[in-house]
């Protein structure tokens, strides 16, 4: 997937737990895995909003565009 998601970044500048994460964003610590993960194949803007908020960011610090074949960041 070309889209690389950036949340454990900002959770460790932010020394927050994903469960913490999950419950102020109101959605389970199983569905944050698999955006976390990179598992997951679409966000809504509502959740992507209430992570910024939470998490004090914006949109792109969590999400990044990845050409196919690149391994990492």
């Amino acid at each position: 997937m070309p889209i690389a998601v950036d949340i454990d970044v900002m959770l460790a500048k932010r020394k927050m737990s994903v469960g913490e994460l999950a419950d102020r964003v109101g959605i389970t610590p199983a569905n944050l895995a698999v955006l976390k993960n990179g598992r997951a194949k679409a966000v809504r803007f509502a959740t992507l909003a209430a992570l910024c908020e939470v998490l004090e960011c914006q949109p792109g610090d969590l999400l990044r565009w990845e050409a196919e074949g690149v391994a990492g960041g």
